[in-house]
């Protein structure tokens, strides 16, 4: 069975990794020239299931050892006195089983986890899908036509394969109301371990060390109606941040003066992705491609991790009928989609004040958590949004399946 997947980021190769465990034969395209990884993006969080699907894959002792290991948080707000808050007790107190970690780093380990089994395809693009019933023939932005047994995007929030087989994206794009940006920049700040952080009603700015670069990575957010930008154009969204935070004050210009210089820049949108399915045919849609709960703010690596290990297993289990495999992959993971969709617009209420009490309580509550027992700080991790969904997960044990040439 040849399976060809959309995007070379987190979903991608998870789900390229247990496809050839299973037996079939993944092959990925990725539309950038050169594997994305290395130290570049923003920090990303793996819960939980999402953990427990590295270690299945051997992956977790790469995962811990490259984790960011940022141990401290400064809050501060104007006119107010900073305020400390001790990062290592609160991670310990969200679970064994949970990691910080930079997006590049990441998307690293989980290649390296396949480029020796998988097929890449680097610097193309999926030009046009044709479905028959029986396979799905793709033309390639190259000029290549291949025939495939199952197309699957993987391939992110502005996904290529969801336009093409469920329309524009404008309709399924639901807003939340606000905007991220993330750069890397020389460390003028001495943040080492730590993590500056400023927050003002509807911004929130920071700034965190990257150890193994020496560098420091600048991170904006901030409430806004939505605008309108090429999401392809980067000198267009630096003039965007420019406008946004020229006169904010804090560290804010020595951070910009360092905007135009950056070549990892990164800014969207933080906006959800709104499917009633997420498959047709022989073409299905895993992790922010079908379900992006929102940048930052929904657990959408843990649950593109998740989602990308079902599918994957669902799909060996009726591999005879592979759209039957799709439809099953989608009652499986439905309920744990919807929980995260409904994490984003509670999330932004405390990541970007919206009030002048938020900004009060944020920073105390924020100070307060790793101050409690770590049995007191498990509880209230498993009550909220982020916790309940992903440490309710059950993963299916698909291990019955893998192909018995496999390694």
């Amino acid at each position: 069975m040849k399976v060809l997947i959309s995007g070379a980021s987190v979903a991608g190769p998870v789900l390229a990794y247990w496809l050839h465990r299973y037996g079939f034969e993944p092959t990925v395209v990725e539309r950038t020239p050169a594997m994305r990884h290395g130290l570049g993006g923003h920090a990303v969080d793996l819960f939980g299931s999402a953990a427990e699907v590295t270690r299945r894959m051997g992956r977790w002792d790469a995962i811990e050892a490259a984790r960011t290991r940022l141990d401290a948080m400064t809050i501060e707000r104007f006119g107010k006195p900073p305020v400390e808050v001790d990062l290592s007790r609160m991670y310990a107190g969200i679970s064994d089983s949970h990691v910080e970690i930079l997006r590049g780093e990441l998307t690293k380990v989980l290649y390296d986890a396949t480029r020796d089994r998988t097929e890449y395809l680097f610097g193309d693009s999926i030009a046009a899908l044709d479905d028959d019933g029986n396979g799905v023939d793709v033309t390639f932005d190259s000029g290549t036509e291949r025939r495939f047994d199952l197309v699957i995007g993987a391939d992110g929030l502005h996904s290529n394969v969801r336009r093409l087989t469920f329309g524009p994206e404008e309709p399924l794009r639901r807003f939340l109301g606000g905007y991220l940006a993330v750069f890397s920049m020389p460390d003028v700040f001495d943040t080492g371990n730590r993590t500056l952080a400023h927050l003002s009603v509807g911004a929130l700015v920071g700034v965190y060390g990257v150890r193994q670069t020496g560098q420091t990575r600048a991170g904006f957010f901030f409430r806004s109606p939505e605008l309108r930008y090429d999401y392809h154009d980067r000198a267009e969204q630096k003039a965007l941040l420019h406008k946004r935070f020229r006169n904010y004050g804090w560290k804010v210009p020595q951070l910009l003066e360092h905007l135009d210089a950056a070549e990892d820049f990164y800014f969207d949108g933080i906006a959800q992705i709104t499917l009633d399915h997420w498959q047709s045919g022989r073409i299905g849609l895993v992790g922010d491609a079908g379900f992006c709960p929102g940048p930052a703010v929904g657990g959408g690596t843990s649950l593109a991790v998740v989602t990308a290990y079902i599918l994957a297993g669902e799909l060996a289990a009726a591999r005879s009928d592979l759209p039957s495999g799709l439809k099953n992959y989608e009652r499986m993971i439905r309920p744990l989609v919807h929980r995260s969709l409904g994490i984003g617009p509670k999330l932004m209420a405390t990541i970007i004040p919206g009030t002048p009490l938020a900004l009060r309580l944020m920073p105390w509550a924020a100070a307060t958590l790793p101050k409690l027992p770590t049995s007191v700080q498990r509880f209230i991790w498993t009550q909220n949004s982020v916790g309940k969904a992903f440490t309710s997960v059950q993963l299916p044990d698909y291990s019955d399946l893998v192909h018995l040439t496999q390694p």
